[in-house]
């Protein structure tokens, strides 16, 4: 990926972007514009999730942004904390076409911890929320009550488990014991949980389109893919929602390292990867990156603190200007501000990448 000359800054004076403006949704409107959805941050690590309008150049460059207001803000039960803070977070916006709606996976930062949440639309502007999402037991293994972050929802219907076109999203469930933060302090080599340490493709059946609430409901999985490089060793998360390119499902997800640095201390470094996954079976990995895509500069956070952070959460396809094989990818940089880069899908995949799954993970 190469970064474009693009970096979206909190606004001076404005309250709500305080703490930064960061990890944001991308998607086309019906307009045919270009809308992200950033995680604004106001003080306490109070967040929301804004609405801007992305301005282009006369040759389709992105140059800046105009800020749209608040798509949604903590109101429900769920998104609010008993000491009055709460938080809407890390947003990712796919048009679900079965349903001729878009559909907005987040962060909800309940009592209990964040989990997933959805909420809809048809024009980007007014948002009704389903509610956290729920998820079927799999093989002993409990997704709910446990935290969850990092999801996106596919585009159309895919295969599940069974061979039958359902809905479907990936997350990244958060056991215990599987933070990078706990995996940072096991020195050497660690055995990898498959089952706790993975990406997931959680299906939702494909009801009529009156029925939105069902779409929180998911009763079958499969594991997509766990950590293997070093770049991503502590974590894999999901990254931008899948998108269609010239050999089957684009997917940029991030992982996480700990990196030594010169003065000898260690600190977490996000990072992003790509994946393609097959068309026809969508748990297929067809290509998976050995070393990073993308890979911080790191600079001072927002509290003085160094910060090493990619975190991709946006991608845009550019047909706009007859690029179909550009993917334009709107990140997260160092838990503060936004970037932007560019991918371009080459006429011929390179080498299929580190196997999946693993066992180990250096």
């Amino acid at each position: 990926m190469q970064r474009l000359d693009l970096v979206i800054e909190p606004e001076p004076g404005n309250a709500h972007e305080v703490g930064g403006i960061l990890n944001p949704a991308a998607t086309r409107g019906p307009d045919g514009e270009l809308y992200l959805f950033p995680r604004l941050v106001a003080a306490g690590n109070y967040s929301r999730i804004g609405i801007a309008r992305v301005l282009f150049d006369a040759a389709g460059e992105p140059t800046g942004i105009e800020r749209l207001g608040v798509a949604l803000e903590p109101e429900a039960p769920y998104e609010r904390r008993p000491d009055g803070g709460g938080g809407c977070e890390d947003p990712r916006v796919t048009y679900v076409e079965p349903l001729a709606r878009y559909l907005m996976t987040y962060t909800a930062f309940t009592p209990d911890g964040p989990r997933i949440a959805l909420a809809q639309s048809t024009d980007l502007f007014h948002w009704e929320r389903l509610g956290l999402a729920t998820f079927q037991p799999y093989e002993g293994i409990h997704f709910d009550g446990v935290d969850n972050k990092d999801a996106c929802m596919f585009p159309v219907a895919i295969p599940n488990p069974t061979h039958h076109n359902e809905l479907a999203i990936l997350h990244r469930p958060l056991f215990p014991g599987t933070l990078p933060e706990e995996n940072l302090a096991k020195d050497g080599t660690r055995d990898v949980d498959l089952h706790r340490e993975s990406i997931w493709i959680s299906y939702s059946p494909d009801g009529p389109s009156d029925e939105p609430y069902q779409l929180r409901q998911f009763t079958s999985h499969d594991r997509l893919a766990a950590p293997v490089s070093p770049w991503e060793s502590l974590k894999i998360g999901g990254g931008c929602p899948p998108i269609m390119c010239k050999h089957g499902w684009l997917f940029v997800y991030h992982g996480v390292a700990d990196v030594q640095q010169d003065n000898g201390t260690h600190q977490l470094t996000y990072s992003a990867g790509v994946m393609v996954l097959s068309a026809a079976n969508p748990q297929a990995l067809l290509y998976r990156t050995t070393h990073p895509a993308l890979v911080p500069e790191p600079s001072t956070g927002p509290r003085g603190t160094p910060s090493n952070v990619v975190f991709p959460s946006g991608i845009d396809r550019r047909d706009d200007i007859g690029q179909p094989d550009r993917f334009d990818v709107y990140y997260g940089m160092n838990d503060f501000r936004i970037g932007v880069a560019r991918l371009n899908v080459p006429d011929v995949l390179p080498h299929p990448g580190e196997a999946d799954p693993a066992t180990t993970a250096a």
